[in-house]
Order: structure tokens, then C-alpha cells, then sequence
């Protein structure tokens, strides 16, 4: 299992109740996939560097998670359907990132 970081851009007048259902979904798709979910942080609503489909401001969420490539995959794939979503990127952390640390190579 490796360590994943998704960010995720909502629809600035997302309704919080619709934001949250859209998370529990991915952490649902994260848990059946096997994977572990983490850390949730709620960046909030930030204005966009320039327009992304004709709007000036999001709501950020960032959730960690670990798990294989499949889940991965689902995630994607879950998000990218998902109408509430802006945009949403996945990305694999480094084993050293937020207190984690590299298992060590074996003696031989």
C-alpha cells in the first residue's frame, strides 16, 4: 500500500450536506477498494488563479489515504463522474511526508 493525497474542487455554492455526501462516497470507495482513508482537511472556499468553467471560486478538500493503484483507479473514476466536482487530482506522496518513513532495505 502507498501513501495518496486527493484534492478535490467543489462548486463554491455546493451546498456543505452535498460536499459532505460526496466525501463519504469516496471514502466509501477508498474502504471497499481496500484501501485506508486519513486525514481530512477542508480548505474552504479560495478564488481560482483564473476561471475553470466559467467560475472564480471553489471549495477545497484534501484527503490522504493509503492504498494499491486500484483504488486508485476507482477514485478517479468516482470523482470524475461526480457533477458537484470542479476538478480533482490524485497524487502519491512520499513514503517521508507526514510522518511516515520508508521501510529499510533488507540486510543481505
Amino acid at each position: 500500500m502507498r501513501p495518496y493525497e486527493v484534492m478535490a474542487i467543489f462548486e463554491a455554492t455546493t451546498e456543505p450536506t452535498v460536499i459532505q455526501g460526496v466525501l463519504d462516497r469516496a471514502l466509501e470507495t477508498i474502504r471497499s477498494t481496500g484501501g485506508n482513508p486519513g486525514a481530512i482537511d477542508r480548505w474552504g472556499r479560495r478564488t481560482f488563479a483564473y476561471e475553470v468553467n466559467h467560475k472564480r471560486e471553489g471549495y477545497y478538500v484534501v484527503v490522504e489515504f493509503t492504498s494499491g493503484t486500484e483504488t486508485v483507479a476507482e477514485l478517479d473514476r468516482m470523482l470524475g463522474l461526480a457533477d458537484e466536482v470542479v476538478r480533482h487530482k490524485i497524487v502519491r506522496l512520499p513514503e517521508s511526508v507526514g510522518g511516515r518513513t520508508a521501510a529499510a532495505p533488507a540486510a543481505s
